[in-house]
């Protein structure tokens, strides 16, 4: 779902302004949690892709989500300085504007706010459900478990054997709370058995 799904771009800006949003095109590399990490700050992504990563008690980074087009972040003051959110491509553009504004015009009216509101709680509904879902698939003893949890619930989503990753090996890697060799090692595996066929970041499901 689009955050401004049954918005007219009139109403868009207007919404925009009411928000005092700020819309950001920016190039690969740049921290958004170094910029906004003393505000309440909520984000969308309107264009290209952003990353959240964490760092663990050795030190080692890990990749726990990765933003898409339409969808929703968040950064506050909770959020750790070794943490980070930051551009993954260049040219992608964001819309931030700050929590209490919308706090703010909750007693508002306007149709198009509320239709905002209405998104928004539908976007973040669906972010506690694949947040669930991951939990699920790491909560997983083994690496080929927490593999074909993965698989199983990317293929429950649409039916189809074909499963395209939103991202590189490495990247699942990180998703699945695996070190990478291990998990290549285990693709290797399934693939050798006949379980599944990897091609590229294209893995076809051979054993429904």
């Amino acid at each position: 779902m689009n955050p401004f799904d049954n918005i007219s771009s009139k109403n868009k800006i207007k919404l925009l302004k009411l928000l005092e949003a700020q819309v950001l095109n920016l190039n690969r590399g740049i921290s958004l949690t170094k910029r906004y990490r003393n505000y309440n700050i909520i984000g969308i992504v309107e264009k290209g892709s952003i990353e959240i990563s964490k760092m663990d008690l050795e030190g080692n980074t890990n990749i726990i989500d990765e933003i898409y087009e339409n969808d929703v972040f968040v950064i506050n003051e909770k959020v750790r300085e070794e943490d980070d959110i930051s551009i993954k491509e260049d040219n992608t553009r964001v819309i931030i504007f700050d929590y209490d504004y919308i706090i703010l015009n909750l007693s508002n009216n306007n149709e198009y706010f509320n239709q905002f509101i209405k998104n928004m709680y539908v976007i973040l509904n669906e972010k506690i459900k694949e947040r669930n879902k991951r939990i699920e698939i790491i909560s997983k003893k083994t690496i080929r478990e927490k593999i074909l949890a993965y698989l199983n619930i990317e293929f429950n989503k649409t039916g189809s054997k074909n499963i395209y990753l939103p991202f590189y090996l490495k990247d699942l890697a990180s998703y699945l709370a695996v070190d990478r060799s291990a998990m290549s090692r285990e693709l290797k595996n399934l693939k050798d058995e006949g379980f599944i066929d990897v091609k590229g970041r294209r893995i076809i499901i051979l054993y429904k």
